[in-house]
């Protein structure tokens, strides 16, 4: 059953038509992502479905009595506002549902046969069940536990970080569980953590989801169909990202099809025109519109067929191989590095070497001092203690901040700042057009100042003058925010070709997987992991052990509430005498575990060391080594720690 329709939508800015005869029909429980070019209408086709934009013409249509709330891009809150405050306010319909739920129970007490009272208690109760409401405090409590806002419960929200504000904003939000929930850009500030949680709480959700979002592994895990608009017109896809890109390269194969017939048939139709003396008369005028219809669409199919491979190519590239890789010279050493920030550690005793050809990615949660470690890097904060040698580097360094750009100048004075039109990229003298149709400007943006972009692109020119530089490594901050997906993947195809040392910051899982070889794991704490694991592989390990420790905890727990009962009831207390099934399981296992991956970490020695391998797979077997000697650790603890649990139980 559609929940909400759009029926023949034209929508104009000026002159430009952003929607043209758009029809959408949304089913109940749908998850709908909504992906396109910046500017391509996404935000206006949201803001249209969430009744917060007027149409030019068309209609829209929402079932019943049905619930819609609408998070923005960025988030607004009064002036003076706490964040408990805010979430506060956000539970005053339910508060207010409570105060009348016990003034109609009061009532009732004097008349118990009212029927519209009796109603209207049923209806409460049922309103404040659904939303677990009875206790507002506890439920204040669990939010703010839950979306990591316990300290900052009295700071003003206004005055929070962008990833904090989101986190504000969706708390508010999800507390009214709506019927139909529609998102821009959720997962934008969000570090990974908060967005996984983002993840489980959306897909347990019941409500109908219509979201736009640039995080292709949010995308996969949450969509149901994929919504692209494009052109003024829209086309739906059925799954997830994945499936998305499986069906646009069946729709280009069928195009490229296509395309071969028409060539064909119009060749016999030329033919025809050119030779046949019927092709004069006026009877067949039909036939000769036919053709020269035939004309137009066989010169815009190569356009079509190239972009849509392009697009498709960017986004299946795999990483290109780095030659030279046990040549590498030296770009940073960190030695003992420290870092302490208003009394917290949040870096303690780091040393490391980074190397030529060496794609780091810096991940950890918001607030762990990724970005910090960036500007250390750049010698633009000094370490509490320790220090940082850098060779003879040429590094590039893009921020979130686009500190490289001038508002008040135009996009042709920004990359010829000394007069012309052409530019040097890569060796390679270029047209600046030539240049910036890459990162999809089209040619009316030469003139335009850069503080009348969007943010987006203000991103895309940052990323474009940079790559325009020569440098030995590249240092990112967040590259990906605010970026479309098409600007990901030309972002993606730019890196993977780079020939020197790539540092970054991103919570974008996708981006990290594709462009990252190495991780370093900032915990917050002053410890940093560092990894060659893939970060979706790290995420994933880290929710085992995160899950194999409150088994641990629950456990305990048990023994613990066993033995007070015990104590109660006067008996000899005793402690436990057997471990769980899952824990005697794991002490069976184990050692057969272990072997097995000491067996095979022994015949990869052996094979690194027998010189029979060539450079590139040197550096994959070391480093299948070094992972598997990774696990092989955690087990045998896993495995110390249940024998020493074993023999404190007997």
């Amino acid at each position: 059953m559609a929940v909400l329709s759009l029926q023949n939508i034209f929508k104009q800015y000026d002159y430009r038509e952003i929607l043209s005869d758009v029809s959408l029909h949304v089913q109940e429980q749908e998850r709908i992502a909504i992906v396109g070019v910046n500017g391509a209408g996404k935000s206006t086709l949201l803001k249209i479905l969430g009744g917060e934009l007027e149409v030019d013409s068309g209609l829209r249509t929402i079932e019943g009595a049905l619930e819609l709330k609408y998070l923005a891009q960025k988030p607004c809150f009064k002036e003076g506002q706490t964040t408990k405050e805010a979430i506060t306010e956000a539970l005053s319909a339910l508060n207010a549902a409570r105060v009348r739920y016990f003034e109609v129970v009061k009532l009732l007490q004097e008349s118990p046969q009212d029927k519209s009272l009796l109603r209207e208690h049923a209806e409460l109760s049922s309103f404040i069940d659904h939303h677990n409401a009875w206790d507002l405090e506890a439920k204040i409590k669990q939010i703010l536990e839950s979306f990591a806002l316990e300290s900052l419960q009295d700071h003003y929200v206004n005055l929070l970080s962008g990833g904090e504000q989101k986190r504000v904003a969706l708390a508010c939000l999800l507390l009214h569980k709506p019927d139909i929930l529609l998102l821009d850009e959720p997962t934008n500030h969000l570090d990974v953590q908060m967005v996984e949680f983002l993840e489980n709480i959306l897909l347990q959700a019941h409500s109908t989801l219509i979201f736009i979002s640039h995080d292709r592994y949010f995308i996969d895990r949450i969509a149901t169909r994929v919504i692209e608009v494009e052109s003024g017109k829209i086309r739906s896809f059925k799954g997830g990202y994945g499936d998305y890109l499986h069906q646009k390269e069946e729709i280009l194969l069928s195009l490229k099809k296509t395309h071969e017939t028409l060539l064909k048939h119009l060749k016999a139709e030329e033919e025809w025109l050119r030779r046949s003396v019927r092709a004069r008369l006026k009877r067949n005028e039909g036939r000769k519109e036919r053709i020269m219809e035939m004309r137009k669409i066989a010169k815009t199919n190569p356009s079509q067929i190239r972009k849509m491979t392009l697009e498709l190519e960017r986004e299946r590239k795999s990483f290109l191989q780095e030659e030279g890789v046990n040549r590498k010279k030296m770009l940073f050493e960190l030695k003992d590095l420290s870092v302490e920030v208003n009394g917290r550690v949040l870096i303690e005793g780091l040393s490391t070497r980074i190397l030529q050809h060496d794609k780091i990615a810096i991940v950890g949660s918001n607030g762990a001092g990724k970005s910090t470690l960036l500007k250390i890097l750049l010698k633009r904060l000094q370490p509490t203690h320790g220090s940082v040698e850098c060779g003879d580097v040429r590094i590039g360094y893009f921020d979130q901040h686009r500190e490289m750009l001038d508002d008040s100048k135009g996009l042709l004075e920004t990359f010829c700042p000394f007069g012309g039109d052409h530019i040097e990229v890569r060796g390679k003298s270029m047209h600046v057009f030539g240049y910036l149709k890459n990162f999809l400007f089209p040619r009316e943006f030469l003139d335009k100042k850069i503080g009348a972009l969007s943010g987006g692109e203000k991103n895309r020119v940052a990323l474009a003058l940079l790559f325009t530089k020569s440098y030995d490594c590249l240092i990112l901050d967040e590259p990906t925010n605010d970026l479309d997906i098409p600007t990901i993947n030309i972002l993606e195809e730019y890196l993977q070709s780079f020939n020197g040392s790539i540092i970054f910051v991103s919570h974008d899982r996708y981006f990290v997987d594709k462009i990252a070889k190495s991780l370093y794991v900032l915990r917050g704490n002053g410890e940093v992991i560092h990894t060659y694991k893939s970060f979706s592989e790290y995420l994933e390990l880290e929710s085992e052990l995160r899950q194999w420790k409150k088994e641990l905890e629950s456990q305990s727990l048990q023994d613990s509430k066993e033995s007070e009962v015990q104590e109660s009831q006067g008996t000899q207390t005793k402690k436990k005498t057997k471990l769980s099934y899952n824990e005697k399981r794991l002490l069976e296992i184990l050692p057969s575990e272990i072997e097995n991956l000491e067996s095979e970490i022994k015949a990869l020695e052996e094979l690194l060391y027998s010189g029979k391998l060539h450079s590139a797979e040197l550096q994959e077997k070391a480093l299948e080594c070094e992972e598997k000697r990774e696990i092989c650790e955690k087990k045998i603890l896993q495995y110390l720690e249940l024998e020493e649990k074993e023999a404190q139980l007997q």
